[in-house]
């Protein structure tokens, strides 16, 4: 009788345990979604949140600064981007006048941008100059976005047949009164600087270290040009390069420890960071489909194609990146200069497709706190510029370049 309980013990033992692993097995098939792994963590400061403003430009290239900083050995400092976002607009109204009307004038910019403010006004800390001097805890700028472009319209359409000598200090006192003026001399820390001092001394970082790199075809490979863009009013010069070296110049950067500013188009139902925290590419790969799969697919409707190839619940397929349909892409409108943000690192999701970990600028607006996950594919693909530190650039590239 003991030997029969005992057995009957045992068998019930080893049919909960089958049990238990088949249900772990069930719950392992039923996951979805995408399951990133670090490969390369490179240092960035917090999570900032550009909220209703259009300075994507001025957070990401700030933010890049800050982990270039940290890159150096220097104490991390959380940088005043509407320092920069004033001195841009001052800068950008008096080229708008001179070119009478004939340049971009809005909120938006570009990371050379914030490399000319560094160059040539300095870099202030964010507790010196915050830039929030109108009533909100959040930068919402649609109303002095508003002002300045009357004002400056205003200055061109009068009719004395000349400027007058108050224009300028109309537009800089917009922007005194938005913002607060820009500081010419502080104390932090301490110690007193000047904005010049402070980005020299302090901050450590020289303008001329840093580089724009595209990929287009319609420009010869290995020369500068200016970036057709809206947003670049000061025609500021991007290095081309092949799309394979461009990817090299990635690969590189951040396997040496280098951050890289990206500018890119985010238009895109693939650039689904809310919902998904990633961006991608996807596509319909009909060499692993057999018959029956691919008569299925055919059967839907677009619609349904749609909808089903833009679910994202796992990592699947995507289009196949080329010099060709990048640049088809960008001549058609369909790659704008939409969206500035900041790359610190790479991930591998659980099939072992490589990923750039990118830091945006809206808060903790999803599941990864204001970060997410960049595939190769959309970046290639969508990618208008990047900023990099001249050292991050493989030295045969550099060559090639003349840097």
């Amino acid at each position: 009788m003991k030997n029969i309980l005992a057995i009957a013990l045992l068998a019930l033992s080893l049919l909960s345990v089958d049990g238990a692993m088949a249900g772990q097995r069930k719950k392992k098939d039923k996951v979805k979604g995408y399951v990133f792994t670090p490969v390369k963590e490179l240092q960035a400061t917090s999570v900032k949140d550009q909220n209703r403003s259009g300075t994507c430009w001025a957070f990401s290239g700030e933010s890049f600064l800050e982990s270039e900083m940290i890159r150096m050995g220097k104490d991390p400092v959380n940088l005043s981007e509407m320092f920069v976002v004033y001195h841009t607009y001052a800068d950008k109204a008096r080229k708008y006048v001179r070119m009478h009307g004939y340049l971009n004038f809005g909120p938006g910019g570009a990371f050379h941008d914030v490399s000319y403010v560094l160059g040539k006004y300095g870099a202030v800390p964010e507790s010196v100059y915050s830039g929030m001097n109108y009533g909100t805890e959040k930068p919402v700028q649609g109303e002095m976005d508003t002002m300045l472009k009357a004002q400056v319209d205003a200055v061109i359409k009068n009719k004395n047949r000349k400027l007058s000598t108050a224009w300028d200090k109309a537009i800089t006192s917009t922007l005194d009164a938005y913002l607060g003026h820009a500081p010419e001399k502080f104390v932090y820390e301490g110690k007193e600087y000047t904005s010049q001092s402070f980005a020299k001394d302090y901050c450590g970082l020289n303008a001329d270290d840093y580089v724009e790199i595209t990929s287009y075809t319609h420009h010869p490979f290995y020369s500068k040009f200016i970036l057709e863009v809206p947003d670049n009013w000061m025609w500021n010069n991007v290095y081309n390069v092949p799309l394979k070296e461009m990817d090299r110049i990635m690969d590189n950067a951040i396997s040496n420890g280098f951050t890289v500013g990206w500018a890119a188009d985010v238009s895109e139902k693939g650039f689904a960071t809310k919902s998904k925290g990633v961006a991608v590419v996807p596509d319909v790969n009909f060499k692993e489909m057999n018959d029956a799969e691919i008569s299925k697919w055919e059967s839907l409707s677009s619609s349904e194609q749609k909808q089903k190839l833009y679910s994202m619940d796992k990592p699947g397929p995507e289009k196949e990146i080329t010099q060709e349909n990048r640049q088809l892409a960008y001549d058609n409108y369909e790659t704008t200069d939409d969206h500035g943000m900041h790359i610190v690192g790479t991930a591998k999701d659980q099939t072992g497709k490589l990923y750039y970990k990118v830091k945006n600028s809206w808060g903790a607006y999803n599941k990864y706190k204001g970060y997410f996950y960049c595939s190769k594919a959309f970046f290639n693909y969508k990618t208008m510029c990047i900023m990099v530190h001249k050292d991050a650039i493989p030295a045969d590239i550099r060559k090639k370049l003349g840097l």
